[in-house]
C-alpha cells in the first residue's frame, strides 16, 4: 500500500515540476519547452527505474 502511495506522489511531483518550469521559465518558447519537458520526464524515468525497481 505504501509503495503505491509513494508512486502516486512521485507522479504528482513530476507533474508539479513540469508545470512550474513551464510557467516560470518557458512560457513563450514552445520548442524549448517541449525539449525540456521530454528531458524532465526522461530524468524522472531513470530515477524511477533506479530507485523503485530495486525495492
Amino acid at each position: 500500500m505504501t509503495m503505491n502511495l509513494i508512486r502516486w506522489l512521485y507522479i504528482l511531483v513530476l507533474i508539479a515540476v513540469i508545470v512550474c518550469v513551464d510557467v516560470l521559465f518557458l512560457r513563450h518558447h514552445f520548442t524549448t519547452r517541449l525539449i525540456v519537458n521530454i528531458g524532465i520526464v526522461l530524468l524522472f524515468a531513470i530515477v524511477y527505474f533506479i530507485v523503485f525497481k530495486k525495492s
